[in-house]
């Protein structure tokens, strides 16, 4: 039996000051979708800063900074539902988010 295939997404959003000062981004939209997490993990830069209370998504906010313009690219890895937590607690783990207890 072929073990199951679970597809990823990588999203990105970018704040200007102009926008940050809406409480808003001045862009964002898909990198990638139904990828490897293999590839999802390239996308997003190998590293995250945080993910959101499930493990839903990870994401990693210095991205990028056009420092001509003041701005600023964050990415995020969303997890397809099919993962269990414990492979969401290891997917943190390798993309160095620290994790909080239960």
């Amino acid at each position: 039996m072929a073990p199951i295939e679970h597809k990823f997404s990588v999203t990105y959003e970018i704040v200007t000051p102009e926008s940050a000062e809406h409480g808003d981004t001045a862009e964002d939209g898909f990198i990638a979708e139904n990828i490897s997490l293999r590839d999802a993990i390239d996308e997003v830069g190998g590293v995250c800063d945080e993910h959101n209370g499930n493990c839903e998504w990870f994401t990693r906010y210095d991205y990028g900074t056009d420092y001509r313009t003041g701005a600023r690219e964050s990415r995020s890895l969303h997890v397809p539902d099919s993962v269990t937590n414990a492979t969401r607690t290891r997917i943190g783990r390798l993309l160095g988010v620290r994790m909080s207890m239960r």
